[in-house]
C-alpha cells in the first residue's frame, strides 16, 4: 500500500492547482520588522491561516513580495522566527506551494491543501524588500509640543534638522502609545485633531501614515507608508499621555528654576538632596521642556527656601539619559533620612535667575 500511496500522493501534487475550490484571496506577512518581512499567512474560507513551508523557495517568496507591493525577495526563513507565534486556534491550510516566480498572486502558483503532516512549527516565513524604508529615516525624534507638559500636545516628528507636524489621517491610538512609551509617559489618552489655531504647527507637515501595532519601543519601529490626503494645519495630531511622574518647579522666578516638587497620590512632595547632582538635573529639566540645566553652586540651589509636608524622595539616581524622573533609581516613595533643609532646587537653561546675584 506504501508504493502505491505515494504515486497517488505525487499525481495530486502534480495537479495541485485545482485543489482549491476557492483559492486564497489576500496573503499577508504577520511579526515582521515592517509589513513586507513575517510569518505568510493566507485568507481561505473566511479566516488567516498559515503555509507550510515544505518546497518553499525564494520563488515563492518573490510571488509574495510581488503582491503586496514589495521589493525583491531577501529570504525564506522559518516563520517561527517571527513573533508572537501563530495561535494553536490558526490552521495549516496549504501544505506546499509551487510557484515559478513570475506570477502575480500566490493564488496563480500550484498549491496543495491537502495538510497531512505539518505544524506551526513548520510555518513558511518571507523577506522581502521594504519599499517604505526610506521614510523610517524620517523619524529620527519625536516631541510633544504646545500643551501643558512635556506629555500633552501637538505630535511632531524631526527630519533632516526640521521638526514638522503630523497629519491625523496618518495617526492613530497604537501611534499614541509607542510615542507614550517612547517619552517616558504613562498610558495614551487620546489622540485627536488639533482644535484651535493657538495649537496648530507651522512649517512643513509629514504627510506619511503610521501603522503601529502599540508594543514598539520607538515610533522608528512601526511601518510606515505614504499618506494620499491633503492635510493643512488644522488637522494637525494632537495627543495626551498619562504622566505618571508630574514634576514642578516652585520658588524660582521661571518656571525652570525652582524647588523640585513631585506629585505622588495626589499630594506633592519634595526631593531629598541626598545623592543628587548635574545628571539628576538634566532629567528633571528634560522632562519638563526646560532646556538643559545648569550646575550651580550648593547655596545658589538653596535659594529657593524649604518646602513643607512630605519628602517623596530620596537617594534618587540618573544616567542622565532618561527621559522620565520615573525611569531613575530612588528609594520606595516616602523612605528618607532628611530634612526640608535639603529639598532639592534646580535651574535649567531656560530660566533668568542671575545667578551671580
Amino acid at each position: 500500500m506504501a508504493p502505491l500511496f505515494n504515486v497517488m500522493l505525487a499525481v495530486s501534487t502534480i495537479f495541485i492547482g485545482s485543489c482549491f475550490s476557492e483559492p486564497p484571496s489576500k496573503v499577508r506577512l504577520v511579526g515582521g520588522a515592517h509589513r513586507c518581512e513575517g510569518r505568510v499567512e493566507v485568507a481561505y474560507k473566511g479566516q488567516w491561516g498559515t503555509v507550510c513551508d515544505d518546497g518553499w523557495d525564494l520563488n515563492d517568496v518573490a510571488v509574495v513580495c510581488r503582491e503586496l507591493s514589495c521589493g525583491a525577495a531577501n529570504g525564506t526563513l522559518s516563520g517561527t522566527v517571527y513573533q508572537p507565534p501563530a495561535s494553536e486556534e490558526q490552521r495549516v491550510v496549504i501544505q506546499g506551494v509551487e510557484c515559478s516566480g513570475m506570477e502575480d498572486t500566490l493564488a496563480q502558483c500550484k498549491l496543495d491543501d491537502d495538510v497531512f503532516d505539518c505544524s506551526h512549527a513548520e510555518d513558511a516565513g518571507a523577506q522581502c524588500e521594504n519599499p517604505d524604508s526610506d521614510l523610517l529615516f524620517m523619524l529620527d525624534n519625536v516631541r510633544l509640543v504646545d500643551g501643558p507638559g512635556r506629555c500633552k500636545g501637538r505630535v511632531e516628528v524631526l527630519h533632516q534638522a526640521q521638526w514638522s507636524t503630523v497629519c491625523k489621517a496618518g495617526w492613530n491610538l497604537q501611534a499614541s502609545k509607542v510615542v507614550c512609551r517612547q517619552l517616558g509617559c504613562g498610558r495614551a489618552l487620546l489622540a485627536h485633531r488639533c482644535c484651535n489655531k493657538s495649537t496648530q504647527g507651522k512649517g512643513p507637515i509629514w504627510m506619511s501614515k503610521m501603522s503601529c501595532s502599540g508594543h514598539e519601543e520607538n515610533l522608528k519601529d512601526c511601518p510606515v507608508s505614504h499618506l494620499e490626503n491633503n492635510c493643512t494645519h488644522g488637522d494637525d495630531t494632537w495627543m495626551e499621555c498619562e504622566d505618571p511622574f508630574e514634576l514642578r518647579l516652585m520658588g524660582g522666578i521661571t518656571p525652570c528654576s525652582g524647588r523640585l516638587e513631585v506629585l505622588h497620590k495626589g499630594s506633592w512632595g519634595t526631593v531629598c538632596d541626598d545623592s543628587w547632582g548635574e545628571k539628576e538635573d538634566q532629567v528633571v529639566c528634560k522632562q519638563l521642556g526646560c532646556g538643559k540645566a545648569l550646575f550651580p553652586s550648593r547655596r545658589a540651589r538653596k535659594s529657593y527656601g524649604p518646602g513643607a509636608g512630605r519628602i517623596w524622595l530620596d537617594d534618587v539616581r540618573c544616567s542622565g539619559k532618561e527621559q522620565s524622573l520615573e525611569l531613575c533609581w530612588h528609594r520606595q516613595w516616602g523612605y528618607h533620612d532628611c530634612t526640608h533643609k535639603e529639598d532639592v532646587g534646580v535651574i535649567c537653561l531656560d530660566s533668568t535667575l542671575d545667578l551671580d546675584a
